[in-house]
């Protein structure tokens, strides 16, 4: 007991213990994740296909899977500093609430102004879209933490910044919305009448709140319509969740300090980013035979991808205008219902998480939405901390796992990722509080309507 008294409740690294450079998880994967392909060819996208969407850095960060380790350029190391090292905290009056022999630890990301771990990547993308001189950005947000942290970044380096939100988070969360704006960003609800692809899902879907498949389809779009634009984005791909590794490498670091080693990391999961950031060391050392953990996805039950999805290739967004993606999805026409999981509504998931999974290196269960703010309303009261909804789904299983311990007397330490803050997500904890809300699951039948949609082509049944 006297040598765990040592490890204080909050765990700071020095500046100087900062990553100097991001991890690439795909280089210790023995089985790569499938590449991207071209819709029209059906063969692996190219660098020169690549590059019309994306920034031409960004490209070559997503087709490397084979460097370890690229190097954080100086000036976003320098942006860094403003809001990391990000504190891992030991949940003691969690663990006393719950009177588990269980080590609860976590990693938060919400100690910055867009309240989650999306500025991580958000300053990378914004950076090399500067320094290729763009005059701006294009994306998609769906509960708006990644639109919020864009627009940061963006206005930080002097970029345009334009954001299509969807159209139910847009609804709940005005002030998310002003903070964008506030920020110098253009902010559209979507699906909307302002592109070609917006007009179509209209037609086909009247009355949709949307989704972020919608959302990813429009700022495709406007990125390509606009000479000098790039479309950016805050999950899925394998880029981004490099430069999410700043995270785990940030967490292994500081339990590495004090000589802590976590038996399972739990994260929820909708794109795969924060869950592929925190992860991210770990899983290195685990594919490397050096170490072993147990790994836990977390997704709601009302878009469970990983649980009840298929793993084939499918296009990334609604209107079907992005690359095709091995992944686990829903098919790319799944609209899921306007709840409060936030940015956990993505109809796939990354193809690193996706490949992992398939391969049995990690775990996935789905909870619904009402235990979910249970756990995070149990959580904020004893740890101090108003959750937001995505990171509560991981810590709703962090608590079960904490009770399974209490059960069975084991002392295990539990890792798990809070993304960020709940604070612009008061419609829904309103909602919760006053017992209006409900859990919706889909059905098979109505999961057989998005499935219906998956491309077909040899090696691609579902």
């Amino acid at each position: 007991m006297s040598d765990e008294k040592k490890i204080p409740y909050k765990i700071y690294l020095e500046e100087n213990e900062m990553p100097d450079s991001w991890y690439n998880v795909r280089a210790d994967m023995k089985n790569k994740p499938a590449p991207l392909l071209n819709p029209g060819t059906l063969k692996p996208l190219t660098f020169e296909e690549m590059r019309g969407i994306f920034c031409d850095e960004l490209c070559r960060q997503e087709l490397d899977d084979t460097t370890a380790y690229f190097e954080i350029p100086e000036e976003i190391r320098k942006f860094y500093k403003m809001y990391r090292p990000s504190p891992l905290v030991r949940a003691y009056c969690l663990e006393e609430k719950l009177q588990t022999p269980a080590k609860i630890y976590y990693k938060f990301e919400g100690n910055n102004t867009s309240g989650s771990h999306k500025l991580n990547s958000a300053i990378a993308q914004a950076y090399y879209a500067k320094k290729q001189g763009l005059k701006g950005v294009t994306t998609e947000t769906g509960a708006g933490q990644w639109g919020t942290a864009l627009s940061m970044a963006c206005a930080y380096l002097g970029l345009d910044c334009q954001v299509y939100m969807v159209k139910c988070s847009y609804e709940q969360k005005p002030f998310r919305r002003e903070v964008m704006r506030t920020y110098g960003a253009n902010v559209t609800p979507s699906p909307s009448d302002t592109t070609e692809v917006g007009r179509k899902i209209l037609k086909e879907f009247p009355g949709t709140t949307g989704s972020l498949g919608c959302a990813i389809s429009e700022a495709v779009e406007a990125a390509t319509a606009q000479e000098g634009y790039r479309y950016v984005l805050g999950s899925v791909l394998t880029q981004v969740l490099l430069h999410q590794s700043v995270i785990g490498l940030e967490a292994k670091a500081a339990m590495d300090k004090y000589g802590i080693k976590p038996d399972m990391i739990i994260g929820c999961a909708g794109g795969g980013s924060n869950l592929g950031g925190l992860i991210s060391p770990f899983m290195g050392e685990k594919l490397r035979g050096e170490a072993d953990y147990r790994f836990i996805a977390v997704e709601p039950a009302s878009c469970p991808s990983l649980t009840r999805g298929k793993y084939v290739y499918d296009f990334c967004d609604t209107g079907k205008v992005c690359p095709l993606a091995k992944m686990y999805t829903l098919g790319s026409g799944f609209m899921p219902a306007p709840n409060h999981a936030g940015g956990l509504r993505y109809h796939g998931m990354s193809s690193v998480l996706s490949q992992l999974y398939d391969d049995g290196y990690m775990e996935a269960v789905s909870v619904e939405q009402t235990s979910v703010f249970k756990a995070a309303q149990e959580f904020a009261r004893v740890e101090g901390i108003l959750p937001a909804p995505e990171s509560s789904h991981a810590i709703k299983v962090a608590i079960d796992e904490a009770l399974k311990c209490k059960e069975t007397g084991e002392e295990k330490t539990i890792l798990f990722g809070l993304t960020g803050t709940g604070y612009f997500d008061m419609v829904a904890y309103g909602r919760f509080n006053d017992g209006e809300m409900s859990d919706y699951i889909p059905t098979d039948e109505d999961l057989a309507k998005g499935l219906a949609g998956i491309p077909k082509f040899p090696g691609n049944e579902i």
